[in-house]
């Protein structure tokens, strides 16, 4: 199946509520089964969290993550500390093909026992749960920040709480920064200086009622929408000016490609500038945020806009490569692209071709960065389908904001 994704005026006026943080939401929803006093609200609707959520609520011996790649490592440190049961995590091809190594080994090294069932180095993996009694660890940072917090997340249940000292530069540093803002929230003391992170144990645990935030990585795209318009408004909630999430540098990158974002209590606020001078050139470091490299690509592109993107390395990890994905479907559109093992190179489009379709390669944030084009031209989304995995009610959302979107059929 395929979308036709179009828009008739170019002009957007529109309220919109999106759904909690997926990110927040999954490290909420493993402290939650850790300390049985936390009550979350608002949580994402995603894929990914709804399958976390499952097998927590009714774990088996067996366990597929499909291609939720959090989950995957977030229970792999969740199961091995669950004193002598046995798992077996397992996931989508994709999902295999994912290094999960340096948590594998940051936890045999503390005391746990994982094997790998297949290759080394990659899932699927048997867990058999152990307690945990070393305090002290090193792991490289620079891979996925998400193995530095699959630890994190479970260092306050440990007796002796949990060090981690990171070795090399730090990929995502935002996504730790927010697991610890979490641990904080729940009573976990916890401290970032260097390369040292320590997390205090918690002894007595109080009862607390989380709210969760909406996604910043889901606004994005509207973010991208309001900056290819010629003239729109958008108010959107719930969001925090004083957000946890990393992704929160959205307000800056936009107002660069002339957004501007205010906030109204918990609703933001987002303008087309319609007066604002386009720099010659986007040069940006997204070491701390790489899951708006795909976005930020697109608009640029749409704008007619150079950029250089650094920073990237993780995105050949993901639900696919990434950066080859969008050097190919960039270049279909009319662009000129090149890309490296960590950057991203866009030269100043000449042309950009309408009703091309546009492969998706399993990857939510392939649909839903390539869809906001379809307010200049008409855009086809192969397997639009995908965008369940973190938001599932996008499409309805684009509606709201009177996209036209149909099935499209090539034949």
């Amino acid at each position: 199946m395929a979308f036709l994704i179009e828009h008739s005026n170019n002009k957007i006026k529109a309220s919109l509520k999106i759904s909690g943080s997926k990110s927040e939401s999954n490290r909420l929803l493993i402290l939650k089964h850790l300390f049985k006093n936390i009550e979350i609200e608002n949580l994402s609707d995603s894929d990914d969290t709804n399958i976390l959520k499952n097998i927590l609520k009714e774990p088996s011996d067996k366990i597929n993550v499909h291609h939720a790649g959090t989950a995957m490592r977030f229970l792999t440190a969740f199961f091995s500390i669950q004193e002598n049961k046995y798992h077996e995590i397992s996931g989508s091809e994709r999902m295999h093909n994912r290094p999960i190594k340096i948590l594998v080994d940051a936890l045999n090294y503390l005391g746990a026992d994982i094997r790998y069932i297949n290759k080394i180095g990659f899932p699927p993996i048997k867990i058999i749960g152990k307690k945990i009694n070393k305090f002290s660890v090193s792991l490289d940072s620079n891979i996925s920040s998400q193995y530095i917090s699959a630890l994190l997340l479970i260092a306050p249940s440990l007796e002796k709480g949990l060090r981690i000292n990171l070795k090399g530069k730090i990929i995502s540093k935002s996504y730790i920064k927010m697991t610890l803002a979490l641990l904080e929230k729940i009573g976990a003391n916890n401290s970032f200086r260097n390369n040292k992170i320590t997390v205090n144990p918690i002894k007595n645990s109080k009862p607390i009622i989380y709210k969760i935030e909406s996604d910043w990585s889901s606004l994005s795209y509207f973010y991208s929408i309001v900056a290819l318009s010629k003239n729109s408004t958008l108010r959107i909630s719930n969001y925090y000016s004083n957000s946890i999430q990393g992704d929160i540098n959205l307000i800056d990158i936009y107002n660069n490609l002339g957004v501007i974002s205010t906030f109204e209590k918990n609703t933001l606020n987002l303008k087309k500038d319609t007066n604002y001078k386009l720099p010659k050139k986007v040069i940006l470091d997204l070491n701390d945020n790489p899951d708006l490299a795909q976005t930020i690509a697109v608009s640029c592109f749409g704008l007619g806009l150079p950029c250089d993107l650094y920073g990237l390395k993780t995105l050949k990890i993901k639900e696919t490569d990434r950066l080859l994905a969008l050097e190919k479907e960039l270049n279909k559109l009319g662009g000129n692209i090149l890309v490296t093992n960590d950057s991203l190179h866009l030269k100043k489009s000449k042309e950009f071709k309408s009703n091309i379709c546009i492969e998706t390669y399993d990857d939510h944030r392939m649909a839903m960065a390539f869809a906001p084009l379809g307010i200049i031209k008409p855009i086809i989304i192969n397997d639009p389908e995908v965008i369940s995995k973190s938001f599932p009610t996008y499409w309805q959302a684009l509606k709201k904001l009177n996209f036209k979107i149909s099935e499209y059929n090539s034949n």
